[in-house]
């Protein structure tokens, strides 16, 4: 009997820090969910083994299964690869790797990798390709020519066509966790990391001094010492400079930017402190809902998967 018509879907979301699993109805809906603390930086492969077995076990009728993710990396459970940008879901559809984990089937998501045109540079990701389809779907990224995904490594993306084309990574989210929790800075840095004119100020000094980031973020210190900058504004300026500093790469990149709005795809508090760097620099930016945009991007392409195998 052919099960194929009744099966959920389901997608895993599967990180180097968390595993999030959707089972999917006919209808698109999300009818049940599975998170765990459980990435695969976490878990050797018994752990990967044990955590496909508690899946299994909650939906037993699991036969479609999606995974997207740091499973597919070098440190998952099988590198899937990369696809090569320009990418559409096409693309990424026919590249997706069978494997079996335990006792589950399912089919992982190539990461896209890139070539930057105006450095030479390669860029990979791995994830936000799923979610960034998602989006595109639903119709939220407007056929804008730049989309950025703040977080611990943000992504810059020049969109082609509707397919993923060159972008670029940026670790000003990891540089700040570290700066601030040991090393130097750690001592001078007070306060929230929020908008306010030290931040603004972090920013307009980022995009418009000579000097290497190296330089300006040594400058953190300096200013606490000799009393040019209040210690309870510390943190705001170092935020504003990290980020301040990752827009002028992005305008370098991509010209584009300059005259677009920037669609924001990630956690409010972080979207909102991109927002105001970008505005304080004449560039417009946007939220957009992303929490069904993975989902999302798991159904289109379990759609392509079915055509290809017609």
């Amino acid at each position: 009997m052919n099960h194929a018509s009744h099966d959920p879907l389901i997608g895993i979301n599967w990180g180097s820090s968390n595993f999030r699993a959707y089972r999917i109805g006919a209808d698109g809906a999300v009818e049940d969910t599975l998170e765990a603390a459980a990435g695969v930086a976490t878990l050797k492969r018994d752990g990967m083994i044990d955590m496909a077995a508690r899946l299994q076990a909650r939906w037993p009728d699991a036969r479609r299964v999606i995974a997207a993710g740091m499973i597919g990396s070098n440190i998952g459970w099988a590198d899937a690869g990369y696809a090569q940008a320009p990418a559409g879901l096409d693309d990424i559809a026919a590249q997706l790797v069978p494997a079996r984990i335990g006792v589950l089937d399912l089919h992982i998501v190539p990461g896209v990798t890139c070539v930057r045109t105006a450095d030479g540079a390669p860029d990979v990701m791995r994830g936000e390709e799923t979610e960034l389809f998602g989006l595109l779907a639903s119709g939220q990224l407007e056929a804008a020519p730049v989309i950025a995904l703040p977080g611990t490594h943000t992504k810059w993306v020049a969109m082609d066509d509707g397919r993923i084309g060159q972008f670029m990574t940026a670790m000003s989210g990891e540089m700040h966790d570290r700066m601030t929790s040991a090393g130097v800075l750690a001592s001078v840095v007070a306060g929230a990391s929020e908008d306010g004119p030290a931040f603004r100020e972090g920013v307009r000094v980022a995009t418009t001094q000579s000097l290497g980031l190296g330089t300006l973020l040594f400058g953190v210190r300096a200013r606490v010492i000799r009393g040019v900058l209040p210690l309870e504004q510390a943190n705001g300026y170092l935020r504003g400079l990290l980020i301040g500093a990752e827009i002028a790469d992005a305008l370098a990149l991509f010209p584009a930017l300059k005259g677009s709005t920037v669609p924001l795809v990630g956690a409010g508090p972080v979207c909102a402190l991109y927002r105001a760097a970008l505005e304080e620099l004449g560039i417009g930016a946007r939220f957009v809902a992303s929490a069904d945009a993975v989902v999302r991007g798991f159904i289109e392409l379990a759609a392509r998967q079915r055509v290809a195998k017609a």
